[in-house]
């Protein structure tokens, strides 16, 4: 009797990573989620922890993996050599052996990424092509040869599993300067002496080859497994919870993600707007998210506190909970300062204003697409940690007026788990 086939589906999260195995019905059978050996910067550990999280795989797991996608972060840019192997030394004050994370903005090559770009999310200083320019003028100062290629987080790692480079999932590029609609760079980025450095596009779901030798011997996989064209992480968790016309998605992950299906393409300055499974997906991811809450307290005592919080009278606190300078949506603006002060004598009323300020972001996101011509959302689906928090969702209930679902056990690697099974039932 032949095995039954699985798809496995890697999410790269800033604070930790995760990978599920699905039959190509969708069902879950096997997830594993572990952290990064090395700072999230360093692309080596990316590699690491995958690698840790496909051996705790069960062995008939294993042996069953047909297909893979990997989905990362949206932004997360590094430059590398065509083996996939990272440049060595400093830059001014950029280490080129690191990847420059999706919330850095470059604001000293803003006006260059504008005047090549000409529109679109490549233009601003919150973009990937600021953060490749920045990049290849380090690797230039520190008088470093190429070629050079220019890689998402996503893609790089997917390389690594082809053993071939050339590579780039079309979502994961859009901040670089690909046009969904022309299937083309946009503005003058393809004639620019460096455009060599970018990848070859591809589209969500297509399979681009079986993993190397290096792969199958690495992580203990089937030769024929194919490597399956993935997606952002935000697009990953949009996959796993299936939502209708009518209901918009939010992650409260790290960061704030909002998504929703809108009927036609939506450009505009921080906004997000990726061809999923043929239809539009528009939506956009704030600064801010549960990272800004792991800065002041533990697991245990966001749990302890938020039991604290009546969600129904409002704090009477004014907060913007950003993780740092500058903010991509619902505002783009990379010089956006936080707002956490002043701090109530109170950690659970403290807290109250965080998630109050949280769950107003996430309002203006959804007031900010509905301006810009996607359908009114009616019902919120909820991802990621936050969505554990009950207190949080009754906060949002009462700020966005609608209802607001908690679906934790939801993820985006079971999305891109799903997106590798489609491979799966075409063959």
């Amino acid at each position: 009797m032949a095995q039954p086939r699985l798809a496995l589906g890697l999410d790269l999260g800033t604070s930790g990573l995760r990978l599920a195995a699905v039959t190509p019905e969708g069902q879950v059978v096997a997830e594993q989620a572990g952290s990064y050996p090395a700072p999230f910067e360093q692309p080596e550990g990316w590699r690491e922890a995958l690698i840790s999280l496909c051996r705790r795989l069960p062995d008939a797991v294993r042996r069953q993996a047909d297909a893979l996608a990997i989905a990362g972060t949206s932004g997360t840019l590094l430059l590398c050599r065509p083996d996939g192997s990272l440049a060595e030394g400093w830059g001014r004050g950029v280490n080129l052996a690191e990847a420059l994370p999706y919330h850095r903005a470059c604001p000293e090559q803003g006006p260059a990424a504008a005047a090549i770009a000409l529109q679109g999310p490549a233009s601003r200083a919150s973009g990937s092509l600021a953060r490749g320019l920045r990049l290849l003028q380090a690797a230039a100062d520190a008088q470093l040869s190429g070629p050079w290629l220019l890689r998402h987080q996503a893609d790089w790692l997917m390389g690594w599993l082809l053993g071939d480079w050339r590579w780039g999932e079309e979502g994961n590029n859009l901040r670089l300067g690909w046009d969904l609609q022309s299937r083309t760079w946009a503005g003058r980025i393809g004639r620019q002496p460096w455009s060599g450095a970018l990848p070859q596009i591809r589209g969500s779901g297509e399979v681009l080859g079986a993993l190397c030798a290096t792969a199958v011997a690495t992580l203990d996989l089937p030769r024929h497994c194919l490597v399956v064209a993935g997606s952002t992480d935000a697009n990953a968790a949009v996959l796993a919870a299936a939502p209708g016309d009518q209901d918009g998605v939010c992650v409260l992950g790290t960061t704030l993600v909002l998504k929703q299906w809108c009927p036609r393409a939506i450009q505009a300055p921080g906004v997000s707007c990726h061809r999923v499974a043929g239809r539009w997906l528009v939506g956009g991811a704030s600064n801010a998210g549960g990272g800004v809450l792991r800065r002041f307290f533990s697991d245990d005592q966001l749990t302890e506190l938020s039991r604290q919080i009546d969600p129904s009278r409002h704090s009477g606190q004014s907060l913007l909970p950003l993780a740092c300078r500058g903010e991509r949506f619902p505002v783009d603006d990379p010089d956006l300062e936080p707002v956490l002060e002043p701090r109530p004598v109170s950690d659970a009323l403290f807290l109250q204003g965080l998630l109050e300020g949280l769950a107003e972001i996430e309002r203006a996101g959804w007031e900010r697409l509905l301006e810009l011509g996607a359908p009114p959302v009616q019902r919120v689906i909820s991802l990621g940690g936050g969505a554990r928090n009950p207190q949080w969702r009754a906060i949002r209930e009462r700020l966005l007026q609608r209802p607001v679902l908690n679906r934790p056990r939801l993820s985006a690697a079971q999305g891109m788990a799903r997106l590798a099974a489609t491979a799966l039932s075409a063959r």
